[in-house]
């Protein structure tokens, strides 16, 4: 890759250059998507939209998060609520890759409604070079469809443009720094959102579930990296798992739901190892995800392979 600084100069030039009129661009949060909003903004001004989509499956106060963000970075912007339907299409759908490539054509679908309001011809997206990696193609092996890649409909009504489509995500963050983009030190969060964290069946309440657990898992482990017990992990999250196991409640029987820690050190995203927390840290993620949900979930796990032979994420 060139320079940082050499990259944001030539970037701009070249979407400049490619996009003839307006387009929006798919705007997360993330580090990826905010990066690529904000070399296009440089590039064609209030001739872009940011669309970010309240699909119903991401975390808790996510929205009002990014929705800041978005503000602070002075461009145009739209919230699409489209939460019910996510869960419609996804309803009986547990194989992860019909997930990912269902909530791929929902977004795109959504945002095809937003450009022909905004009157757009082109779609800006964040896909770095990991996504159409692991995506597959003729040559490599599908690992796992990114939603920004398989789940692209071939009748899409509008131009691709990907500018970070080559970098990796350390690439993407230092082009950040020099942008002063908020989200450069955010931790990545998959496209599909909680849909792949929830694994079996996508559900209104195994997202809410998975939703509160994954804010205690990030809290605590923020919380513990603050006062110095951990370094900081690239990636941090909570699993629900489809199975059910025995527990107990009081004297009484219990019948309930297995949370899984999941937590990652990594430069890039393509290989990981996972994070040495601290047992007490463990401890106190693990009580307070069973004191909180203690109706619904009664034992917590902590994933301990690398990648390979794992992914990241389980789904």
């Amino acid at each position: 890759m060139l320079g940082a600084e050499d990259f944001i100069e030539e970037t701009v030039e070249d979407l400049r250059s490619r996009i003839q009129g307006k387009a929006i661009i798919a705007c997360s949060g993330g580090v990826d998507s905010m990066v690529a909003a904000t070399l296009a903004s440089k590039a064609i001004g209030d001739r872009l939209l940011a669309v970010y989509v309240d699909n119903g499956l991401m975390r808790k106060g996510e929205t009002e998060e990014v929705e800041g963000m978005l503000r602070d970075m002075g461009i145009n912007y739209r919230i699409a609520s489209a939460g019910q339907e996510f869960f419609d299409a996804l309803k009986g759908v547990s194989d992860p890759e019909r997930k990912r490539k269902i909530i791929g054509e929902k977004f795109i679908r959504v945002f095809e409604r937003e450009a022909r309001e905004f009157g757009a011809e082109y779609l800006v997206q964040g896909t770095i070079a990991p996504d159409w990696i692991e995506s597959g193609d003729g040559v490599r092996d599908t690992i796992k469809s990114h939603h920004n890649v398989g789940g692209l409909p071939k009748d899409m009504g509008m131009t691709l443009v990907e500018p970070l489509r080559d970098l990796y995500k350390d690439e993407v963050r230092d082009v950040a720094r020099l942008l002063g983009v908020k989200a450069s030190e955010r931790q990545p969060f998959p496209g599909p959102a909680l849909a792949v964290r929830c694994l079996g069946e996508v559900t209104p309440e195994g997202i809410a579930i998975v939703r509160e657990a994954c804010f205690i898992v990030e809290d605590e482990i923020r919380k513990a990296a603050e006062a110095g017990k951990m370094e900081m992990p690239w990636q941090y999250f909570a699993v629900l798992l489809p199975s059910r196991s025995v527990g107990v409640q009081g004297d009484r029987r219990a019948y309930g739901r297995t949370i899984a820690v999941r937590a990652v050190a990594s430069v890039d995203g393509m290989t990981a190892t996972y994070a040495r927390i601290p047992l007490d840290v463990l401890d106190a993620i693990s009580v307070r995800i069973t004191n909180t949900m203690k109706d619904s979930v009664n034992r917590v796990v902590y994933d301990i392979t690398n990648k390979p032979p794992a992914t990241i994420e389980w789904e």
